[in-house]
């Protein structure tokens, strides 16, 4: 199983440039970091929110990689639907390049609305936009020269895109919260999934990986996109040395996070009580020890069988030394655990 991280680059609402610079500064030292320790993957979200540094992954991910020598630098997510699929592939052909062959797009139909009144898209289109555009990348992978037409874009006739990248094919994966429509159309398709777990019970999201795979097989047909099918689980994850330490340091920070994000989707603020709860053995967050994120991320596997656990450890302000030292033992002594007990 491939181990990594994933983040947005959270910010406090209403932080300054400086502190937004700050926030990227500390962005590449964890990837540097990461990829130091031996992860296979970093991702990073594209949001367009004052509570959030990063708006255009490709830049941040292009800087990471003249740091960095073999994690694979991935989008997460890349907001496809209000995107113009012609200027991602030539971003991310671009970081593969610059990287030796380590870009990788993960592309949804965003989990927020702001990118798509921003770029001028109508939210009444929301999933014929994601579905014509993700067509579109994928012809332009496919082929250096594309002939093209929907209803969402100019066409195109014979037109060749540039630059090609190292990677043959360039990895796309489809990321998604759990809508089962998203779920079979990466399946049928051929493509990875990665699938966010940010509440309830990793257990119901069975019948979902279930559906992909199902879905895998009725899309069969084509052999070269069905070889990169894999699945993937990202989750809210903190370590520290102790169990209840991991939960005093990563509630903080965690918890305004989702009371924000909450408050605009209408759901009950979180208590203290409902977090420590979803940090237990049935719960959604990998909160705890080394051996409890462990144990937690191999019963899982033996839930999903996934090929690549992402693990969401800069969350809102945790401060940089924190997410730093969760890496840490995230990659040192979790990876370890992990690793040997799936090694035959």
């Amino acid at each position: 199983m491939e181990l990594g991280l994933a983040t947005f680059a959270d910010v406090a609402p209403g932080a300054s440039p400086e502190q937004s610079a700050e926030r990227l500064r500390d962005l590449l030292e964890e990837i540097e970091l990461a990829d130091q320790l031996g992860l296979d993957v970093f991702g990073l979200g594209e949001h367009h929110r004052p509570d959030y540094a990063v708006s255009s992954p490709p830049v941040a991910l292009a800087a990471a990689a003249a740091r960095t020598q073999n994690i694979r630098l991935s989008s997460a997510v890349t907001v496809l639907s209000s995107a113009d699929p012609v200027k991602v592939f030539e971003d991310f052909s671009t970081l593969d390049l610059i990287s030796g062959g380590r870009a990788e797009i993960m592309a949804g139909r965003g989990s927020f609305i702001e990118s798509f009144p921003l770029f001028g898209y109508d939210l009444e289109d929301y999933d014929e936009l994601f579905s014509e555009k993700l067509e579109l990348l994928l012809a332009l992978r496919e082929s250096e020269h594309v002939t093209w037409s929907g209803r969402h874009r100019a066409s195109l006739q014979d037109a060749g895109v540039y630059p090609r990248p190292l990677q043959q094919p360039l990895p796309v994966w489809i990321a998604v919260g759990g809508s089962p429509g998203s779920i079979m159309r990466a399946g049928k398709l051929g493509l990875p999934l990665m699938l966010a777990i940010i509440g309830g019970s990793p257990a119901r999201f069975k019948p979902l990986i279930d559906l992909y795979r199902e879905a895998v097989k009725q899309g069969a047909g084509d052999a070269e996109r069905s070889a990169e099918v894999a699945v993937g689980i990202n989750s809210h994850t903190y370590v520290a040395e102790g169990s209840q330490q991991a939960r005093d340091e990563y509630f903080p920070a965690y918890a305004p996070m989702m009371n924000r994000i909450g408050r605009e989707r209408g759901w009950q603020p979180l208590t203290r009580e409902q977090f420590d709860r979803s940090c237990g053995p049935e719960g959604h967050l990998l909160v705890g020890t080394p051996e409890q994120v462990a144990e937690k991320i191999l019963a899982e596997h033996e839930l999903f069988g996934q090929d690549r656990f992402l693990s969401q450890i800069s969350v809102g302000t945790l401060p940089h030394e924190k997410v730093m030292r969760a890496t840490e033992l995230f990659a040192g002594e979790v990876a370890s655990m992990v690793r040997k007990a799936l090694t035959p």
